[in-house]
């Protein structure tokens, strides 16, 4: 409602107050006064109540035209305050606080509305009382326009946030347009690294039967070659040679107490060591060592036992002899698995064709002469191989086999040992008959009884083995 209507409003009921007042009453009540007499003619009085009548007509008339022009723009206001209505409660229901608190405003608008329409029928109402309801109109009318400006902007903002929104959702339709592409480009590299993954997998495979094929064929070379060495016969120079190389020197040494002379016996042996794959032993004869085994001999008990293995400039105790069952003048000295290479030295294999060649070398006297001699097998005999003992003059020295030499196969390997003149006693086995320990106290070994147990032993043998 603007100011032009509240003005006619205003007027309208001043009008009013003005035409609906009865002045008669608010006058005060003069002193009655002597009739005047009537003039001649008596007709002055009804003129002036006609004119009064007639300007009061005039003055109704008058008033009922501004009464209906007022009336008419009464209803104009209204109709306009409607359509304001009508266009504010137009606006989008998601403002809903915005709204009720404008339908709040527009209810007190009408309500004010229907205020000023009683109050033109309650001519009653003050001066006072129109401007409070004009201020509060006012107010009200103030509030609502604030609240339509709010509305204008939170309107604003929406469609700004409905545009951020058409952007984000754009932007979502690329990233998942790149997801998509990236989800194909990653199953692709997914498909072609797996790919790549059987093909390594084909190359390895490939690669492993090639390294086996090598492998195999490396094993197949070195079997080869083994054969090759194994059946090719070395010469007696290069035998002779390898068992200088790696002789070791081993001293032995017995002692008891005795009335007259010294008590001692002392035995000097340069030897080889051998092995089966499992176990490592020094060889000796026992005729070379302070413990001979004689039949019908006289056996002593020894006191005092000690020995060592010396090969320069490394020097090992020794803890025990053993005397072999195989014969019990074969004597072996265990050594701990790493005392060859303490040494220095290589143990010799025991041969294990030991029938492949009818020749083999003889070393005698640990290493004063070698030559090659023949051998051959005896039925009745069947651990041993009598060798030709005939003078032997090949290559180094002139002597004839005995007791305690070495014999090797022509192919490096340890064939055996001489146990006599005729015969040379061929290892495949160390299991012993007897044993003797070494130490400072020996007496209760009873050398004597196992000396005299060996000795029953060899006279068991055949006599040519004796």
């Amino acid at each position: 409602m603007n100011k032009t209507l509240l003005l006619i409003i205003i007027d309208f009921l001043f009008l009013n107050l003005i035409a609906l007042t009865r002045w008669e009453k608010a006058e005060p009540t003069r002193a009655r006064q002597a009739p005047v007499p009537a003039m001649a003619g008596g007709g002055s009085a009804q003129p002036r109540d006609q004119d009064l009548v007639e300007l009061m007509r005039v003055s109704m008339e008058d008033e009922r035209s501004t009464r209906n022009q007022m009336a008419a723009d009464l209803q104009t206001a209204q109709k306009e305050l409607q359509v304001r209505s009508q266009d504010i409660t137009q606006l989008e229901a998601s403002k809903a606080q915005l709204q009720s608190s404008l339908a709040a405003t527009e209810k007190d608008v009408r309500d004010l509305s229907q205020k000023v329409a009683a109050a033109t029928q309650d001519a009653a109402l003050t001066k006072e009382q129109l401007s409070r309801l004009q201020r509060e109109l006012e107010n009200r009318q103030a509030e609502a326009a604030r609240q339509a400006r709010e509305l204008t902007a939170f309107q604003q903002q929406q469609d700004d946030s409905k545009r951020q929104i058409d952007g984000l959702n754009v932007a979502v339709k690329v990233a998942e347009r790149e997801k998509a592409l990236l989800q194909a480009s990653l199953l692709e590299a997914k498909q072609q690294a797996e790919a790549e993954r059987q093909e390594r997998q084909k190359l390895l495979a490939q690669t492993n039967q090639l390294a086996a094929g090598v492998g195999r064929l490396a094993e197949t070379s070195g079997d080869l070659a083994q054969q090759i060495r194994d059946n090719q016969p070395l010469n007696a120079n290069a035998l002779f040679n390898d068992f200088l190389a790696n002789r070791v020197s081993t001293t032995l040494t017995a002692s008891r107490k005795v009335l007259i002379g010294s008590g001692a016996r002392t035995k000097q042996i340069k030897t080889v060591l051998i092995t089966d794959g499992r176990s490592t032993y020094a060889l000796a004869h026992a005729g070379d060592t302070p413990f001979p085994v004689v039949v019908n001999g006289v056996p002593v008990d020894w006191e005092r036992i000690s020995g060592e293995f010396s090969h320069a400039p490394v020097s090992l105790p020794i803890a025990k002899l053993q005397f072999l069952a195989l014969d019990p003048r074969i004597v072996v000295i265990p050594l701990d698995a790493g005392a060859p290479a303490r040494l220095g030295v290589k143990p010799y294999r025991i041969s294990l064709e030991p029938f492949k060649y009818t020749e083999a070398m003889l070393v005698s006297n640990g290493g004063a002469g070698y030559g090659e001699t023949s051998f051959r097998i005896d039925s009745e005999t069947p651990n041993y191989v009598r060798m030709d003992n005939r003078l032997i003059k090949h290559l180094f020295g002139e002597f004839t086999p005995s007791a305690g030499d070495l014999v090797f196969s022509k192919t490096g390997e340890l064939l055996g040992i001489m146990v006599n003149s005729d015969y040379c006693a061929v290892l495949s086995s160390f299991q012993p008959a007897q044993v003797l320990r070494t130490g400072e106290n020996t007496l209760d070994q009873h050398t004597s009884a196992v000396l005299a147990d060996l000795a029953a032993r060899l006279q068991g043998l055949p006599l040519r083995l004796q």
